[in-house]
């Protein structure tokens, strides 16, 4: 690396750059002068899957660790990485351009402090594998070649470069030529040639007669090494950036959504970077396509495969246990064991894991103790620090190193941790928002501000028509980890008191979270004592659910605000049930429609009873019924009356309003007429339930004389 002022960094790469004479260079940053090719951190991540002999970063534009971190793998065995700094020991004090990314409203400049960058510096100085070139010791890059000295068996074959990779395209290979519903995962650390074994095993099976390979990842990006490799295994082939189709057979690459919502038949589908994808898409693509590969990268830029592991490995092992794993772990570019990677993975936490299950497989709520660790204890213990990231990094679907940057430099951050035995348990990252004046609280309502960092005081304010909640001060649950060894023990709901408590003596007036709905999360956040007060209309791009807020109100403004977002929250949530979240999961639609707020059955007119006895026991049409079916519906969900299979037909049609034939397929029922069978029955049960005496008397008089019609009929 080359530390001091930018001027003297720049010359110093330049002059290496023309002595080294090396072609295929990549140039991150402000260049040193005309005639030298450079990309900004955004542009750089378009340089993946490709190769360079020397890699100049220059951190004075701002240092992405994520770019950072993707380009950094681009370096082919032997390649040179010149990364240019300020002094180490003023680092952390650069007004570095990337801290932008990490800032929030409310919170100067002075107060990033640079934790992050301080960390990244105290790394490189202690690393042995790294050379600091200063004004003061400037040590000559003559004895450099460029060459790759690695020293490895030979290894000859016309596509694939190690044995790893040629292992990895025959057992894909497989998945199509053996036995159906025997899903093979492939695991590797970035830069093993997996996407580029994948590709070339593509095109081998187009080779031997499959007539259609579906690929899918998470952005099309990912895949330009495996679209590369396939075409260059059939040169013939006419083939564009993300399609290839030749002598009767196709690669197409299609969103993962897309592959759910229009199902294609296909001799194999290929999931590449599958950690970055959500669960439940990752289940849906596994339960509609019999011959299916999943990769993933381990430890990489865009996140990490150990959530991966933990959650999808599991479902694999309950649905389909004679699947297969393969791990590639011989590099393709650089030797074994490359004190560069090795070092990137330190300065960016790719390698954080949480402490050995064996270690805290015993954890219990009486055996452990809450701490609020200072982002400055974490920089003095490395150990600590990788132990709390990797236990965000299993729980999330991506973890990035943005995301380490973020937790050392969030201005308006706090942690929370449980430890046993002196490890980290179960970690919470804590947000403060809010705190805004009545007049910016009031920008903020209108829409005319959009204050960074503050997603429950603006959701609130903005998207409930709450202003005054703007002005409260309230504490997000960010994330939320527990070991996964010491899982379904009480540890999360213990952390979640406990942060409570603090907020509380802290004069916080509300808890609150948001996160994409399932149904797991909203049963964790109900015990914990949260309710929920808002659903967005989209799904959210890392979940594949829509996100739903919710709230725990801590003083009396806090109560005041949560019940008016409570009430917005029921008279707002069946109309949008109808609109745009009409293609919402019934079951999500059922947990989030409990203890909503509701209009009682007493508020019925005698004229809506009569009618609904009809309907019920009688012949009177279900359109001619609606206002009576959808109030007494909506109040047994509300009572949780109605659940399972019930529950989920009556919220299609009477809430969702879809259409019959829909409502028939979900519910495995014939046809439109079987359905409002199934419709009268429940809404009978809930009229005897509701009803008077009177009306009882006259449904049970209804219920006989349709009896009686019908045997006369017969």
């Amino acid at each position: 690396m080359i530390a001091g002022e930018p001027a003297w960094c720049l010359n110093q790469a330049a002059a290496a750059l023309h002595r080294l004479d090396i072609g295929d260079y990549l140039w991150i940053g402000e260049p040193a002068g005309e005639g030298i090719r450079a990309l900004n951190n955004e542009q750089a991540l378009g340089f993946l899957g490709q190769e360079c002999g020397l890699l100049v970063y220059n951190a004075y534009a701002g240092f992405d660790p994520d770019a950072f971190g993707a380009v950094s793998g681009t370096l082919r065995g032997g390649g040179l990485l010149l990364l240019l700094t300020p002094p180490l020991s003023q680092w952390h004090a650069y007004a570095d351009p990337q801290a932008e990314r990490v800032r929030v409203a409310g919170f100067e400049k002075v107060e990033l402090e640079g934790r992050f960058l301080q960390r990244i510096a105290t790394i490189l100085e202690s690393d042995p594998s790294a050379m600091i070139v200063t004004p003061e010791a400037a040590p000559a890059l003559s004895g450099y070649s460029g060459e790759d000295t690695r020293r490895q068996p030979p290894f000859t074959h016309p596509l694939c470069r190690t044995r790893d990779q040629l292992m990895a395209v025959e057992a894909v290979i497989r998945v199509v030529t053996g036995h159906r519903k025997r899903p093979l995962v492939l695991t590797s650390d970035r830069g093993r040639g997996k996407s580029s074994a994948l590709g070339i095993a593509a095109a081998q099976l187009i080779k031997t007669g499959c007539r259609k390979i579906l690929v899918t990842a998470p952005r099309q990006g990912a895949v330009a090494s495996l679209f590369e490799l396939a075409a260059r295994a059939l040169p013939t082939a006419d083939s564009s950036a993300f399609s290839l189709h030749v002598e009767g057979g196709r690669i197409d690459y299609h969103a993962p959504d897309h592959l759910l919502s229009d199902p294609q038949t296909t001799d194999l589908l290929l999931v590449d970077e599958a950690a970055a994808i959500p669960t439940v898409v990752l289940q849906g693509l596994l339960a509609h396509y019999p011959r299916i590969v999943f990769a993933t990268t381990v430890h990489g830029y865009e996140g990490t495969g150990l959530g991966f592991n933990i959650r999808f490995k599991k479902h694999l092992d309950g649905k389909m246990p004679q699947w297969r794993e393969i791990t590639l772990s011989e590099p393709i570019r650089w030797a074994q064991d490359d004190p560069l990677e090795r070092l990137i993975f330190r300065l960016l936490a790719l390698d954080a894991s949480p402490a050995q299950n064996s270690l805290v497989e015993d954890a219990l709520p009486q055996n452990t103790s809450l701490e609020f660790p200072t982002r400055e204890q974490l920089l003095l213990h490395e150990a600590d620090l990788n132990q709390l990231f990797g236990l965000l990094v299993t729980a999330h679907y991506r973890t990035t190193p943005l995301d380490l940057r973020q937790l050392l430099d969030g201005p308006n951050l706090r942690i929370a941790t449980l430890r046993h035995r002196g490890l980290i348990v179960a970690v919470a990252l804590l947000a403060s928002e809010g705190g805004f004046t009545a007049e910016t609280a009031e920008l903020i309502w209108s829409g005319r501000r959009r204050p960074r960092g503050h997603l429950l005081a603006q959701s609130l304010a903005a998207h409930l028509g709450l202003a005054a909640a703007a002005t409260l001060k309230g504490m997000r649950i960010m994330r939320i980890a527990v070991h996964p060894a010491a899982q379904g023990k009480g540890l999360g709901r213990l952390l979640v008191e406990s942060i409570r408590k603090d907020a509380e003596k802290r004069g916080i007036d509300y808890l609150g979270t948001s996160f994409g709905a399932t149904p797991g999360l909203i049963g964790f956040w109900r015990c914990c004592g949260l309710q929920a007060v808002r659903i967005g209309l989209r799904a959210g791009a890392s979940s594949s659910h829509p996100s739903v807020l919710f709230l725990q109100p801590l003083s009396s403004s806090g109560a005041t605000t949560a019940k008016e977002a409570r009430q917005c929250f029921s008279k707002q949530l069946p109309t949008q049930l109808g609109d745009g979240l009409n293609r919402l999961s019934s079951t999500l639609a059922s947990l989030l429609l409990l203890h909503i707020d509701h209009r009682s059955p007493t508020t019925l007119v005698p004229q809506d009873w009569l009618d609904l006895v009809a309907f019920a026991f009688a012949r009177r049409g279900y359109e001619l019924t609606l206002y009576g079916i959808e109030l007494i519906t909506l109040a047994a969900l509300a009572e949780g009356l109605v659940t399972g299979e019930d529950a989920r037909l009556l919220i299609k049609r009477v809430i969702q309003k879809q259409s019959w034939q829909a409502c028939a397929s979900g519910s495995k029922l014939s046809g439109r007429s079987a359905v409002v069978r199934r419709i009268r029955r429940l809404i009978g049960n809930l009229v005897l339930h509701y009803g008077d005496d009177e009306i009882l008397r006259l449904a049970r008089r209804t219920r006989a004389g349709a009896v009686r019609s019908a045997q006369d009929t017969s």
